[in-house]
């Protein structure tokens, strides 16, 4: 699924799904760098991220998957 990945002062790390009109926060990451593993967002999800660069810049758009019982496109 498409998401936005984005950084603000004020709430850190923040995902956002269009296709769902969702915004949470990042609560938890598997990796440091963010990218090549999975994370965990405010409502519980998982996502799995694409690898990339730890200089990646931020808000991008990529595509992520959903782990766990609820289909994803």
């Amino acid at each position: 699924m498409k998401v936005m990945i984005r950084r603000s002062p004020e709430t850190g790390l923040s995902i956002y799904v269009p296709k769902k009109d969702l915004e949470e926060s990042i609560v938890e990451c598997e990796h440091e760098t963010l990218w090549g593993g999975w994370i965990r967002i405010a409502n519980g999800w998982v996502l799995d991220l694409p690898a990339m660069g730890s200089d990646t810049i931020l808000p991008i758009t990529i595509n992520a998957r959903k782990r766990g019982g609820e289909a994803t496109e």
